[in-house]
């Protein structure tokens, strides 16, 4: 590699100069960013900076005399430092530049002690080099050490000075700038409310604070001053965000209270094919006995008020079903009724109409969605049921309770204006029967579900017993017997067959009377619960998990019904499923059609007209008369599920 000439009062050296040229060239072009950003990596400046000091350390300390030692005796190799230097032309100017100096400078001679010198003054000679030896090398080692410190003290602050130079001179030396940090579109969206935005809670505000240090020694400001500083905060408006991506308003009274807090983006999902579910965050208001629920804006607001009509009962698009559900209008305003109750807790607003009464959909349409929506917020939350009906909340007390720590509100009965922090229109609601967990909060599942149910009516079986551990009783099975539609014509011979392959049979179907309570521990007793496909086998919420639920489809092909409302739930609960479809022959409707009829030979034709008429056909008019020993072989694979 070619190297450069330096020259210094010890004399000329060849040193590589390329890594300290190469160095020098990095810092000027960190240097250079006019306090932006530079593109230089650390990586650029590490292995040109350790070069550096090597080469440094290494040739200079080494020039300033050589010894050898050969054999018993010392060789002393002249150095240049006796004598004029010859310097660069570079030098040369900056030594004639200075005042006074006169070229060449004028250096004090010395003499080389020859190595043919013997005698008494050979011995000293030899002794005194020895000793500079000695010293020289140690000097040289100091020497390499300060230079390797100093390259590394020299890339670690020329990497701080082009990476991020203002915040390295405020830091280390106290400067601040007269111009604040401008807010990036993150800082304005994802503000800190005890920070940035501290203005909202009285906190004091960065820009205020400036202001006010800067006008310290001006403490006689006039009355007429303060007025107009104190207007300017009155009109302050921060916006700030909150996790549900939410933009909110800040409006502040001459204390410094906050007056209303409200949402600025539409709040409300319609695109949902189950439900339509707003959610509104601020000074949201429901006046009792209305049909209405307003959320406050600015006065000064001058977009659209939006506003949306919403049925709060998860069955969209069922006109037969919402027909009974009141319609609620959700809109912005900045006039409305003066708040008679406030309240620190969030609410949901539902309606408790629609298909309620039937126990799938009390569980499909209501339970199941409303332990989506309110789990999350821990018993911390008011329900607000519009379409109030006493039996249905009596029905349930014990699971509205467990969610809700507060009195359930007639909305349509209350007189009250009451006014939340946060309201959500609508219950959450998935698949019929089912929980997403993926768009559940808390990633909720059917499992959490049924524990919460277990849990609520007090439920001691959490699991079904292996059959080696039945010894002291016989597994037991709850065959639901319908009493109206797809009712089993032979109970009791299915009753027979089941004792004889060792089940204790209990027949039992709860209805709208029916204690929740008690008929929930009849099924937690079970291990096995079996019934024809309807609303029913719903009470397997309450079986425990591992216990068999086997669903027997009525003729009509309707298995991908029976797998929908049924099927997949009770997998997704962790249960174990058997389906069983019936032949014609077991089929009431053998005694309503002939034989040739479209009813047996092509019954999926009727599944593309109106779901009313395949409910008409094969659900409302038939009943199952089963053969018991074709369905023997499904009780006994229930049992080998239990010695699983």
């Amino acid at each position: 590699m070619g190297g450069t000439l330096f020259t210094g009062f010890g004399g000329p050296h060849a040193v590589n100069a390329s890594p300290i040229v190469h160095l020098i060239s990095l810092h000027r072009a960190a240097l250079s960013c006019d306090g932006t950003l530079c593109d230089v990596p650390l990586s650029a400046f590490i292995p040109w900076a350790i070069m550096a000091a090597s080469t440094v350390g290494a040739a200079v300390p080494d020039s300033v005399e050589t010894n050898r030692i050969t054999s018993n005796r010392v060789q002393v190799a002249p150095t240049q430092a006796c004598g004029p230097t010859p310097l660069t032309s570079m030098k040369t100017k900056m030594w004639k530049k200075k005042k006074g100096r006169r070229w060449p400078p004028k250096l004090p001679s010395c003499s080389v002690m020859s190595k043919e010198k013997s005698g008494a003054a050979a011995e000293p000679v030899k002794m005194g080099s020895k000793l500079k030896l000695a010293r020289n090398d140690n000097q040289s080692r100091r020497f390499r050490l300060v230079m390797l410190v100093l390259g590394c003290f020299l890339v670690t602050m020329t990497y701080l000075v082009a990476s991020k130079p203002q915040g390295l001179v405020r830091s280390s030396f106290g400067f601040g700038t007269s111009m604040p940090t401008p807010l990036s579109g993150d800082d304005v969206l994802n503000g800190d409310e005890n920070g940035r935005h501290s203005t909202a809670s009285g906190g004091e505000d960065p820009q205020n604070s400036r202001a006010s240090a800067n006008s310290a020694p001006h403490a006689a400001e006039s009355n007429d001053e303060k007025e107009r500083s104190l207007q300017g905060e009155k009109n302050a408006i921060v916006v700030d965000s909150t996790s549900q991506e939410v933009a909110r308003t800040h409006e502040l009274t001459e204390e410094g209270e906050q007056i209303h807090t409200l949402e600025r983006k539409s709040s409300c999902d319609l695109s949902d094919e189950r439900v339509d579910i707003c959610e509104l965050y601020g000074d949201v208001r429901i006046p009792g006995n209305s049909s209405s629920v307003l959320f406050m804006e600015s006065s000064n607001n001058t977009e659209h008020k939006e506003a949306w009509r919403v049925r709060p009962y998860p069955r969209k698009g069922d006109e037969t079903c919402l027909r009974e559900v009141r319609e609620l209008t959700i809109r912005a305003t900045s006039e409305a009724p003066r708040c008679t109750v406030h309240h620190n807790v969030s609410a949901i607003v539902f309606s408790v109409s629609g298909y309620t009464g039937n126990i799938f959909h009390d569980f499909s349409d209501l339970l199941v969605p409303l332990f989506v929506t309110a789990r999350q917020f821990d018993g911390e939350v008011q329900f607000v049921v519009t379409d109030f009906r006493r039996w249905w909340i009596n029905k349930y007390r014990l699971a509205l309770r467990r969610l809700s720590k507060y009195p359930v509100m007639d909305f349509d009965g209350d007189e009250e204006v009451h006014c939340f922090k946060q309201v959500i229109v609508g219950l959450r609601a998935h698949q019929e029967f089912q929980i997403d967990p993926a768009r559940a909060p808390n990633g909720y599942t059917l499992i959490d579900f049924t524990r919460f149910i277990r849990s609520t009516y007090s439920l001691q079986r959490e699991t079904v017993n292996n059959i080696e551990d039945l010894a002291a009783r016989k597994p037991r099975l709850l065959i639901i017997a319908r009493k109206r539609t797809r009712a089993f014509t032979n109970i009791g011979e299915i009753v027979a067959m089941a004792e004889g392959l060792g089940y204790e049979v209990a027949v039992d179907e709860a209805n709208v009377s029916s204690d929740m309570a008690q008929f929930a521990r009849i099924v937690n007793s079970c291990d096995v619960m079996m019934g024809v496909h309807g609303a029913g086998l719903t009470n397997l919420v309450f079986l425990p998990p591992n216990a068999t639920i086997i669903q027997i489809v009525p003729w009509g092909g309707l298995e991908w019904m029976s797998m929908l409302d049924f099927g997949y739930p009770a997998m997704a609960m962790g249960l174990k499923y058997l389906q069983y479809s019936i032949t014609i022959e077991e089929s009431t409707l053998t005694e309503q059609y002939p034989r040739d009829h479209r009813v047996f030979t092509d019954p999926m034709s009727f599944h593309g007209s109106e779901f009313k008429v395949v409910r008409s056909t094969f659900m409302k008019t038939q009943n199952v008369k089963l053969d018991v020993n074709r369905f023997k072989s499904v009780l006994w694979e229930a049992l080998e599920n239990m010695i699983q």
